[in-house]
């Protein structure tokens, strides 16, 4: 009697493939047509050996790996090639091979509803245990230390499996088949409740610790990716112990709810944010508030929340429904990953509860907002890294590449194999904690994906921590400017390779220009390779220098100088608090230009115009401040615009958009008593349409149709809203940040582009 005809292939892997349940997956599925091989990581993903009928073997098997895949897994490459017959019988999950490669590993997840529910039933072994997970959830990128991803690469590596945990490890049928960190109460990771000022252990864990909460007291709770200190949100006396501990006296703090309905006590989230709260990511959303809560978010129209993301979560949220859970650091420094780091989190807090399953990688809590229905990022951290961006065949090298953006909200990004991985936020690097923290993540992704970079990028500023540490690296090292970099990362999010410069509008606070002096308020004619500065706002003085960025009243006195000239504006109530003497010695510094020195920044004008409505104060606790203020106020109901003036490029010097006819009109309305919504609402709706001219203008003498959106600038919802919809209304194509935020968090993305480019051109 003749065999049946076998084939064989072999299969090649790459993407979001370990750790996931991706070979349960491959084991079942070639059960299920028949097949006969094996499945095993490796160190460039997953490798697959199948054997069989050949149309099994070529077509359904390759066709079903795509299909059903398990809820983490995504597959960015699939190589099937002919393999020579084995005769093997059966299929096996065979141990890891090779060490190193670049694969792709997931995010750290939210608890699944299976697990969820596990920690809810008394009849189940894992009833009320804080670190249950399988290959759906639980922690990944906070506990990894090598590829590939297995155990012994974990921070799990110091728990020995007990034989419960390890009979469901080893059964491919079981939900957790290699999940890397499975524990339970006899085996697992342990919670300890501490007192914070003596350290020594307190009786009882999680109930008693809820316990102190509900009386008043500030908690540390160990999370997957650092601290939060928690505290009742309803208690007014200890969110104000909260705010002098951690220096923080207006900045929001965030909020975790036990589900929707807690939500909607103060919040409306709609359909697209609910599914952001809800998602497996479980990111803090910013909501519109319903309700105030005092101390929260003070002066804004936002407010952020987040839900439950793993067990310990779950259960601590169980009697209280709702607490403040904000970072456990110091002003200004990285989230503490451990109890020790930075003086220690007990000095922050009353009581922490705590574990010891260390934390490999520290990660913030991501930020993220909806406009227009999709996703806009004021932060991207934990549940989001390290996630792969895959580069346009046109940009892509077979050299590996780092670029360390800029200074303020800076996340490193790494290049090899036609992929960009993009770090965590890391915080302004002009605090030396937060450095060490670059280097620390820097560090461990270059290791993570075996990666020795030949070139790195960074910003065109010479006195940027980022430049200085990236002279030192002894590779080719290339400079970028600010606004350049910001433009091409939406480009290289979204893969487009234009086919002539597109027009992009780069709006923030600063970047070092070409010309030394300082940007923020560009329109680049840019493609991948380079950029014109077409137009730009017209430069202001900036009295005091760095100090403007700090004192709203500075740029209010400076565009009302450029407004006004030698003629008096109207008296407003916010200038009668600036003093007489005081508003002279920053007209003459203006005037004269001492310590003055010019910008075309349009955050410097959100402050101006914040400060001149009565709503920015005197001296700002935290960037973007004034300008969170100034949009909080803005009425959706009111329409209209005020006057601004676009003047004609001339030899040598690109177009300028000048504010000074607003700023006049403004201070009309404020003088004539216009409500202040009003006055929010038409300043930025005339910034949009302003916009809107530039491009149109671009398009009549450049043939541009494309315009790309970016800067931190953009992180306000009412002007990115309005400015898309003028656009597509005009028939332009839009590209804006949606996996990534538009802030200096990008710069790090865009560098890659532009370095890509240098290398694709033949730049060493």
């Amino acid at each position: 009697m003749r065999r049946p005809r076998c084939a064989a292939a072999r299969l090649a892997v790459f993407g979001v493939v370990q750790g996931v349940g991706f070979r349960p997956f491959v084991y079942r599925l070639a059960r299920r047509l028949g097949l006969d091989g094996w499945v095993a990581n490796a160190g460039s993903g997953v490798e697959i050996h199948v054997e069989g009928p050949p149309a099994a073997v070529r077509d359904a098997f390759p066709a079903a790996l795509r299909s059903g895949l398990p809820p983490l897994a995504a597959i960015e490459r699939l190589e099937v090639r002919p393999a020579p017959v084995a005769n093997l019988r059966g299929f096996e999950i065979r141990e890891s091979r090779g060490e190193g490669g670049f694969v792709f590993i997931s995010p750290d997840i939210a608890t699944c509803d299976d697990c969820a529910r596990e920690v809810a039933a008394p009849g189940e072994r894992r009833f009320r245990y804080a670190f249950t997970n399988c290959t759906n959830c639980g922690p990944r990128y906070t506990i990894v230390l090598g590829l590939p991803y297995d155990r012994p690469r974990t921070t799990m590596a110091g728990f020995a499996m007990c034989a419960d945990c390890r009979r469901e490890y080893e059964d491919p049928l079981d939900r957790r088949h290699h999940a890397q960190p499975i524990a339970c109460p006899a085996c697992g990771p342990r919670l300890v409740l501490r007192d914070a000022r003596t350290g020594r252990r307190m009786r009882g864990g999680i109930p008693e610790a809820a316990a102190l909460v509900k009386a008043g007291r500030i908690l540390a709770v160990k999370g997957l990716g650092g601290f939060h200190l928690v505290c009742d949100p309803g208690n007014l006396r200890a969110v104000r112990r909260l705010r002098r501990i951690k220096d923080r006296r207006t900045k929001p703090l965030a909020l975790m709810a036990r589900d929707l309905g807690a939500v909607r006590r103060f919040a409306a989230p709609g359909p697209a944010e609910r599914r952001l709260l809800l998602s497996p990511r479980r990111p803090i959303v910013l909501l519109r508030k319903r309700a105030d809560l005092p101390l929260i978010a003070p002066d804004l129209g936002e407010i952020g929340v987040m839900l439950p993301y793993t067990p310990l979560h779950q259960l601590l949220l169980e009697d209280l429904g709702l607490v403040v859970a904000t970072s456990s650091n110091p002003k200004d420094a990285p989230i503490a990953k451990d109890e020790a780091e930075g003086g220690g989190v007990r000095r922050l807090c009353d009581a922490v509860l705590t574990h010891d399953r260390p934390i490999a990688m520290r990660a913030d809590d991501s930020v993220v907002k909806v406009v227009s229905g999709r996703p806009l990022f004021v932060r991207r951290a934990r549940g989001y890294v390290p996630y792969p961006q895959p580069v346009p065949a046109a940009l892509r090298s077979d050299r590996v590449l780092v670029a360390l953006g800029g200074e303020l909200k800076d996340t490193v990004s790494l290049y090899k194999n036609g992929y960009v991985v993009t770090s965590q936020f890391l915080g302004d690097l002009d605090d030396y904690r937060n450095f060490g923290y670059f280097r620390e993540t820097l560090a461990h992704l270059l290791r993570l994906f075996d990666a020795r970079p030949e070139a790195v990028v960074t910003d065109l500023h010479p006195d940027f921590r980022t430049t200085r540490y990236a002279a030192s690296m002894g590779i080719p090292h290339f400079r970028v400017q600010h606004h350049f970099a910001h433009v091409l990362a939406p480009l290289l999010e979204h893969g487009h390779v234009p086919a002539r410069p597109v027009l992009g509008v780069s709006l923030d606070g600063y970047g070092y220009g070409e010309d030394g002096t300082a940007w923020g308020g560009e329109f680049l004619l840019a493609d991948y390779g380079g950029y014109e500065r077409y137009a730009r706002f017209e430069p202001v003085p900036l009295p005091g220098g760095d100090l403007a960025a700090r004192e709203p009243w500075r740029m209010a006195l400076a565009y009302l100088d450029r407004a006004f000239g030698a003629a008096a504006p109207p008296a407003l109530p916010a200038l009668e608090a600036i003093g007489p003497r005081r508003s002279a010695a920053v007209r003459a510094m203006v005037r004269s230009g001492l310590r003055s020195p010019l910008s075309s920044s349009c955050g410097r004008l959100f402050d101006a115009a914040a400060f001149l409505l009565g709503v920015a104060p005197f001296r700002l606790e935290y960037e973007a401040e004034a300008a969170m203020r100034l949009e909080a106020l803005a009425d959706r109901r009111f329409r209209g615009v005020y006057p601004v003036s676009v003047a004609a490029p001339s030899p040598g010097r690109p177009a300028e958009v000048s504010f000074a006819p607003l700023v006049r009109a403004l201070v009309g309305d404020i003088a004539a008593g216009v409500p202040a919504a009003a006055v929010s609402a038409k300043f930025h709706d005339s910034l949009a349409r302003a916009i809107v001219r530039v491009a149109e203008r671009a398009r009549r003498e450049r043939g541009t149709a494309e315009v790309a959106l970016a800067g931190g600038v953009f992180l306000n919802r009412r002007l990115l809203a309005r400015t898309e919809k003028l656009l597509a209304a005009k028939g332009f194509k839009v590209f804006r940040p949606v996996a990534y935020s538009p802030s200096d968090e990008s710069l790090s993305l865009g560098q890659v582009a532009w370095g890509l480019a240098r290398l694709k051109s033949g730049g060493t």
